[in-house]
C-alpha cells in the first residue's frame, strides 16, 4: 500500500497514514484523513484533535494502543480540505481490508465524511439527525458520533459525543470502569 497513487491524493502526500493501534481491538475509530500534523508524523489523529480522541477512549475505560485508529483516506487532501467521494472509494478496499483484519466487536464513526465512505450515510444526510440509529458495517455494529476537530470548535457537543461513546460500552470486556 506504500506506493499507492490510484488517485491524486498520493501527489501531495508527505507519507500514507495508515492507522496504528491494536489489531485485534475491540473497538476501532474511523476518521476522514490525515490532516497536515499526521502526514508529516505518520500517524493518525495526533495534534489537537488526537489529544482530544485519546481522551475520550481513555474515558472510556480503554487505553489507546488497545484500539485501532485510521481514516477513510490514507492521504492528506490538499488544504486539509474534507476527502472526495471518489477518494474514499478509491481507499475503500483498504480500509476494508484493515478492518476485516482487525474484525473489532465496534465501530466508531468520527464525523459524517467517516460515515459516508463507510456506506452509511449519504454525502446529502446530516450526522447530527442520524446519531443514535442502530447501523452496522459488514455486521459490526457502527456508532456515530462527531469527529474530535468538531467538538473542539464546538464543545457544547461534548455531552453528546460521550452519550454516543458509551453507547459502546456493552461490546468493550476489556474496559475498566
Amino acid at each position: 500500500m506504500a506506493g499507492c497513487t490510484r488517485c491524486a491524493l498520493a501527489q501531495g502526500r508527505t507519507q500514507l497514514v495508515f492507522g496504528q493501534g491494536d489489531a485485534v481491538a475491540e473497538i476501532a475509530f474511523v476518521g476522514e484523513g490525515p490532516g497536515q500534523r499526521e502526514d508529516e508524523q505518520g500517524i493518525a489523529f495526533c495534534g489537537p484533535s488526537g489529544d482530544l480522541l485519546s481522551k475520550m477512549i481513555q474515558a472510556m475505560g480503554i487505553e489507546r494502543g488497545e484500539a485501532f485508529i485510521c481514516n477513510v483516506v490514507k492521504c492528506r487532501p490538499p488544504g486539509n480540505r474534507t476527502p472526495q467521494p471518489d477518494e474514499m472509494q478509491t481507499c475503500l478496499p483498504f480500509l476494508r481490508e484493515q478492518l476485516q483484519i482487525v474484525r473489532p466487536r465496534v465501530i466508531v464513526a468520527l464525523g459524517k465524511t467517516a460515515a459516508v465512505g463507510l456506506g452509511l450515510l449519504a454525502p446529502n444526510e446530516g450526522l447530527g439527525r442520524n446519531r443514535g440509529r442502530e447501523l452496522s458495517w459488514e455486521g459490526i455494529p457502527v456508532v456515530l458520533t462527531y469527529h474530535p476537530a468538531y467538538l473542539l470548535r464546538t464543545p457544547a457537543d461534548k455531552r453528546k459525543a460521550w452519550q454516543d461513546l458509551q453507547r459502546c460500552f456493552p461490546y468493550l470486556s476489556r474496559r475498566r470502569a
